[in-house]
């Protein structure tokens, strides 16, 4: 399959794009280059590019991805007595059933506010265990896992804010970056997406706790009845057909921000220390990604291919969601993704830390001046700037009509005068809900 490169957006031009300070006139070069990396965000974000751009340079944004995102994994293969409490003393929450051992995803999440997006949490870099090159666990490392979480999330929640008013003044008015700041909030996830080992480690965990409890006589029948449906008892791979972690899907508010993943590599010998609960699991270095890129893909339904995401490394990517669509007129384009294993890393987890910047619950979504012709049954359409796309591997028919099928269309979801409270539900629903078209696992 095709990569994409993504589009660098250097964070020096971010700051001068979103600076209210102009350049006289005697800085005519520099003028015109701002406004050249304008119309590069813009048509990287809008109909015609992949939807995303990967922002470089950030400050100490390196140092944070590289001390929080092993913290994913340790905190997955935690027992969950331990791991409660944890969650507890950092103000972490969950998005997943975290005693479900047949997960294939584990994800840890917090709500950040813009009144302390500016008011940073006094967490300072250089406190934190960055250089902790021997893969070995720091017992003090996650009582800053709490700071570390907010102190990425902060960073991005600006990065957003900032490219929400470029967006703006290419546009027109202020409504995607005052729809940011009227919701008050953005949610950040931490996230790990389990390995084969890191399954097979959570589910003998799980059944040997089980079993334990069974012989101190507390667990009755039923509960060992729920155990077994569970399929705790099974190691079989839960992944789907094609190998994803994550289906297809629009993300629907107006922008995600995410780290480039990290992969660790996994070993069966770290199961006795998750089992015994003798010590916090381990994460080894980490691994290359085995194809290069990021394993996120998106796909085209007007060229009917999937493309396969590759950005910087330690860069920060910024994706488009189905709000931003919205509110802009489709100006700028949300992008059908999803998240793939790599076919031959039984033993690689992927981790990544993401913010969903999305408008207030009572934000009102209007179709007037909106292109009708973008809503097709199809599902939006989008495309790619990618050198060589003629030489890009069709997809199969099969997968591209399971992806439409599992995809509810924009159209099926949102209604002239929604609320985005309403067209959340609603895309929940017709995802996962009741007739839905996804599993909720």
């Amino acid at each position: 399959m095709e990569v994409v490169e993504l589009y660098e957006l250097h964070y020096s031009d971010l700051l001068q794009l979103s600076s209210d300070k102009s350049l006289s006139d005697e800085f005519i070069e520099e003028i015109q280059r701002l406004e050249s990396v304008t119309r590069s965000v813009m048509e990287n974000l809008g109909p015609e590019g992949p939807g995303l751009l990967a922002i470089t340079g950030v400050p100490e944004a390196s140092n944070l991805r590289r001390t929080l995102l092993p913290l994913a994994r340790k905190l997955a293969l935690l027992n969950n007595d331990d791991r409660k409490r944890l969650l507890k003393e950092q103000n972490l929450g969950s998005d997943v059933s975290l005693k479900n051992p047949n997960r294939d995803v584990s994800s840890f999440s917090m709500q950040l506010k813009y009144e302390q997006c500016y008011e940073r949490s006094g967490c300072q870099v250089d406190d934190l265990d960055v250089d902790n090159r021997d893969g070995e666990v720091d017992q003090n490392e996650f009582k800053k896992l709490g700071c570390t979480f907010k102190e990425l999330g902060y960073c991005m929640m600006d990065l957003g804010l900032r490219l929400a008013q470029i967006c703006d003044k290419a546009i027109g008015g202020q409504e995607l970056q005052q729809s940011l700041l009227e919701s008050g909030t953005a949610k950040g996830r931490l996230i790990h997406y389990h390995s084969a080992v890191d399954n097979d480690i959570v589910r003998e965990d799980a059944k040997r706790n089980g079993q334990s409890k069974a012989r101190n006589g507390k667990v009755n029948k039923n509960e060992q009845s729920s155990l077994k449906q569970q399929g705790i008892e099974s190691s079989k791979d839960q992944s789907n057909d094609y190998g994803l972690w994550q289906q297809w899907h629009y993300d629907y508010g107006i922008f995600t921000l995410l780290t480039v993943p990290m992969f660790l590599l996994s070993s069966h010998q770290e199961a006795p220390a998750a089992i015994n609960n003798d010590s916090p699991v381990s994460s080894k270095l980490e691994f290359p990604s085995p194809g290069g890129h990021t394993y996120l893909h998106i796909f085209d339904p007007k060229k009917n291919q999937v493309f396969i995401v590759k950005a910087p490394s330690e860069s920060l990517i910024l994706q488009v969601g189905e709000a931003a669509d919205i509110l802009s007129k489709g100006k700028l384009r949300a992008t059908l993704h999803c998240v793939c294993r790599p076919p031959k890393g039984e033993n690689l987890s992927r981790e990544t830390f993401v913010v969903f910047l999305q408008p207030a619950w009572s934000k009102q979504f209007s179709l007037l001046d909106y292109p009708l012709e973008l809503l097709a049954l199809s599902g939006q359409q989008c495309g790619v700037c990618c050198k060589g796309t003629e030489q890009s591997m069709q997809v199969p028919e099969e997968l591209s009509h399971d992806i439409q099928k599992i995809v509810p269309p924009l159209l099926s979801r949102l209604k002239d005068g929604m609320t985005f409270a309403e067209f959340s539900r609603e895309t929940t629903k017709q995802y996962y809900g009741g007739k839905g078209l996804q599993s909720n696992k």
